[in-house]
């Protein structure tokens, strides 16, 4: 069960392949410099083994619900009070409200070490923090001043509340209510489920953000608006008054992130939450965006994270466990299993998805770092075109491949990885909820198709396959034939693909739409190839300097020519079923099913 933090993998894709130093000169970023992200790094290394992860497995008895109050899974107070004193909380929080300021693309980083050490424990600060970015974003001054200091030292928490019972990812349902108060307040009432956190015994106050409608909304998604409505109301010295009329009616029972409580939230069951609308009323969805791209972005750490976890365990095992002897070997002693072909197949595949993730969440994280500071607009509005199309990919692709990931190392395992004793098994629960949370990986599909895509006439999608095909050609000019073969091929799939989105989504959305997840699929092999294209160039022009470790510039190279050989193939079958298969999932009848 040891977790170590693959320190030299992050800085890599950090400095080399995200542009760190580039993103620490960005304005506002003066306080960022590798030197000190490297320090950064380090203690969260130290922080994410020595405390996290050793409560990772004890997390998995669950937190505990009573009479409306819960509990933190063990372990999980007191680890929550170290990470508040240690300053992790406000890592990328606004300075003028106690933060750091640090960048996304340091914050990202972080949080993936969080996640692989103790996924469920990492849900709170994420969600926490997407909170802070949507009251900074949109929210009063006066609101702001209360909430942000607060939330950001980690003394509070926060959620997001949008999900009711009859509407599920179908937020044009949403009916719970706001009633304007002579104070300028609202009561709200209704019902939430699936909310992540929302009941807890870690910190002092939560603050829910719940999407409710005020009496004269217009119907359908128009119509929501935004409420900051927290567990104990604030007193005007910014102490906690009484207790507000929200509770938790119960907890989910789960397959997996048994230690994140996922609540049942009432509000408004004794006449109505005491609640604060954030920004105008009825654009409480456009509000919530803000904090949802942050999230969808999270979850795609969360998938790579608990896959980094996964692997790292299955590799530990492969080495110790000795079965059989080595194929083709008279000798019949056994052998260490990672000796055996199929294993080092497997092993292969894990580590060069989760090089080629972390290489293009770091990627987009830098996007929204520049589309925030960057002093010229027009490379502004660039990389927020960037990191809009990145996201879904991201989120999407990242935590499909980590139940493909996790299934793998229980694999490596065999029989026993299928016991909850050796821990693998718990990886692979905890994975599945990734390609749920934040809009199912359809949602994501569909976005990507439609406003990603055939919204702006497929020009990020072509801008960055032109990259990519760029790439192929440096590629071949360094002897690395093999893997710019295999990329130039991805990215003429990739390109016929986005050609069909283009023909059909317009006249013919429901052809476009039966393949966008293998778009969404094809998207992140073939970006995630060019990310391990790129990573494969800077290791070849590194060998041979001194003070570098040639060990590990050799195993970028070897991984970066497994992931073409082995997954940059999968484009073609991929782009088969989007441009060739469309009519065989449209026309068979409901009945027949």
């Amino acid at each position: 069960m040891i977790y170590q933090a693959p320190i030299k993998d992050i800085q890599f894709a950090l400095n080399e392949l995200a542009e760190l130093p580039a993103i620490c000169g960005l304005p506002g970023y003066g306080e960022c410099s590798v030197e000190l992200v490297d320090a950064i790094l380090e203690e969260g290394a130290k922080f994410a083994e020595g405390v996290l992860a050793p409560i990772n497995k004890q997390g998995d008895q669950g937190a505990k619900w009573r009479d409306g109050e819960v509990s933190a899974a063990p372990g999980f107070k007191d680890a929550w009070q170290q990470y508040v004193e240690s300053g992790w909380v406000g890592l990328r929080a606004p300075e003028a409200y106690g933060g750091q300021g640090m960048p996304a693309l340091v914050a990202t980083a972080a949080e993936e070490m969080w996640c692989s050490a103790n996924l469920a424990f990492s849900l709170a600060p994420l969600l926490t923090l997407g909170a802070i970015e949507a009251i900074h974003h949109h929210a009063s001054d006066e609101l702001k001043s209360v909430y942000l200091p607060p939330m950001s030292s980690g003394a509070w928490t926060g959620t997001m509340n949008l999900t009711e019972p009859q509407a599920g990812s179908d937020l044009a349902q949403v009916r719970s209510k706001a009633m304007p108060q002579a104070d300028g307040s609202y009561r709200v009432s209704g019902q939430k489920i699936f909310i992540t956190w929302g009941e807890h015994d870690m910190a002092d106050n939560i603050v829910h953000l719940v999407l409710a409608r005020l009496p004269d909304a217009p119907a359908g998604v128009k119509g929501i608006s935004l409420f900051i409505v927290p567990k104990f109301l604030v007193n005007a010295d910014g102490s906690l008054g009484a207790r507000n009329d929200v509770r938790c009616v119960s907890l989910e029972h789960k397959l997996g992130i048994h230690g994140s409580p996922t609540a049942v939230m009432s509000f408004g069951d004794q006449g109505g939450a005491i609640g604060y609308l954030v920004g105008e009323a009825n654009k409480g969805l456009n509000y919530m965006f803000t904090m949802m791209n942050h999230a969808r972005l999270g979850v795609g750490i969360e998938g790579l994270a608990v896959s980094e976890r996964a692997y790292q365990k299955a590799v530990e095992y492969a080495r110790d466990r000795v079965q059989s002897r080595a194929v083709g070997s008279p000798d019949p002693t056994g052998v260490a299993i990672i000796q055996h072909p199929d294993v080092r197949r497997m092993l292969l595949t894990m580590r060069a998805q989760v090089e080629a993730q972390r290489a293009l969440a770091l990627y987009t994280a830098a996007a929204l770092d520049r589309a925030a500071r960057h002093p010229v607009a027009s490379e502004k509005a660039r990389n927020q075109a960037l990191a809009n199309f990145l996201i879904p990919i991201v989120k999407g692709w990242n935590t499909e491949q980590a139940n493909e990931i996790t299934s793998l190392a229980l694999q490596v395992h065999g029989g026993m990885g299928y016991i909850e004793e050796t821990g693998v098994a718990q990886y692979y629960r905890d994975a599945r909820i990734t390609a749920i949370y934040e809009g199912t990986t359809g949602i994501q599909a569909l976005d990507l198709i439609g406003r990603k895509t055939a919204g702006e006439s497929g020009v990020t999608a072509r801008a960055l396959l032109e990259e990519a095909a760029g790439c192929a050609v440096k590629l071949r000019a360094a002897g690395l034939t093999s893997l710019a073969d295999n990329l130039d091929e991805a990215v003429k799939q990739a390109r016929r693909s986005v050609d069909f989105i283009l023909a059909t989504f317009a006249g013919q959305p429901q052809r476009a739409a039966a393949g966008s997840v293998p778009f969404l699929k094809l998207m992140g092999i073939t970006l995630g190839g060019w990310q391990m294209a790129r990573a494969a160039l800077i290791a070849k022009a590194k060998q041979g300097e001194a003070d570098v470790d040639q060990d590990f510039l050799n195993a970028k190279l070897a991984t970066a020519r497994f992931y073409g050989e082995h997954l940059l193939p999968q484009a073609g079958g991929l782009a088969a079923a989007i441009v060739e298969g469309a009519d065989s999932v449209l026309e068979m009848d409901e009945a027949w099913f």
